[in-house]
């Protein structure tokens, strides 16, 4: 008769029992409890929100950066924003918004949702990781530059336009037929170089502000006044950013209008060779053109964009957590 050979099944004593996965793991989970598609989607809100409240300034910002063929003379905010009134009535402020629109959704998902996840990987759990938010912000920006550049150079054209194009589509076809693809491409080498350092800047004072202002006044975190938090080191960020990087923005601006409206044709796109232009034709001064109206736009822009993502994010947060506990 066969003896019955049973297996008794190894580490059965408690010490040596293999670890299951915990039933909390979901690897679907990016950080802070939210998912990659819902950073890309609370990015987007954002970024969308931001860029259309502050489209006026962007317009009277990009109006007096623009280097026209006779020497400048300086020209402040009022009658830059007088001028095109104007000239073209109030409607000529919002000129090339929907350009702003299709571009700035799908870059400020790619923007957040890159610094998102950098940023976890980098601090490495380390929330105060000052290096690791500026290093983030770079990786993010680079990326979502790509994806910005081409409709921020129709918009700025079309702010320009003065009737030079019926709207965006008729831009892109335009500068393709014209112009080439090349054309959409002329400032991201600028647009990057301005970004990393804004980002960099950006992000790291962002990320104290917000930092220190929940030390100085905690129990107003997490009730109704949280979105204050936000805002205040958002705009503190922004305006700081938006400051050290003029001069590359100035040159940003004069490389995606050349040969609109009188503006300068370069024959060369590289950086040297614009920045010696303006500083040729319009002095040192001419490099920091619109850094009012450009610092005006990034503090609330950024106060803007802030609050309205970590509202998103909170909402998110939220509603997982509703999913999990249903």
């Amino acid at each position: 008769m066969a003896t019955e050979v049973t297996t008794v099944p190894k580490f059965q004593e408690p010490d040596l029992r293999q670890v299951s996965q915990t039933p909390d793991f979901k690897p679907e989970i990016a950080h802070d409890g939210l998912k990659f598609w819902q950073f890309m989607i609370a990015g987007s809100i954002a970024g969308s929100v931001e860029h259309m409240a502050m489209f006026p300034v962007d317009t009277v910002k990009t109006h007096m950066q623009a280097l026209r063929p006779c020497p400048l003379k300086p020209v402040g905010i009022r009658q830059a924003f007088r001028s095109i009134i104007q000239k073209e009535g109030p409607s000529a402020l919002y000129r090339g918004i929907w350009a702003m629109g299709l571009g700035a959704g799908p870059a400020h998902a790619v923007y957040f949702s890159f610094y998102e996840v950098s940023k976890k990987y980098l601090s490495a759990g380390n929330q105060n990781n000052s290096v690791a938010h500026a290093v983030s912000g770079v990786f993010a920006t680079i990326s979502s530059d790509a994806v910005f550049t081409p409709m921020d150079m129709v918009k700025q054209r079309l702010q320009m336009g003065e009737g030079t194009y019926k709207g965006v589509w008729d831009c892109v076809k335009r500068v393709l037929r014209e112009e080439g693809i090349g054309a959409f491409y002329a400032s991201y080498r600028t647009t990057v170089l301005m970004n990393a350092p804004f980002t960099a800047v950006h992000f790291a004072t962002y990320e104290a502000a917000k930092k220190g202002l929940m030390e100085f006044s905690p129990e107003r975190v997490s009730d109704d006044e949280g979105w204050l938090v936000h805002a205040t080191a958002g705009a503190a960020a922004g305006g700081l950013a938006a400051a050290v990087t003029t001069p590359l923005d100035v040159v940003k601006t004069q490389l995606q209008c050349q040969g609109v409206c009188g503006c300068d044709r370069f024959t060369s796109g590289s950086i040297s060779h614009v920045l010696r232009t303006i500083v040729k034709k319009d002095g040192y001064r001419g490099l920091l053109r619109g850094w009012l109206p450009r610092m005006l736009f990034h503090a609330p822009a950024a106060a803007i964009c802030w609050s309205t993502y970590e509202g998103v994010k909170s909402f998110f947060q939220d509603f997982n957590g509703d999913s999990n506990t249903a």
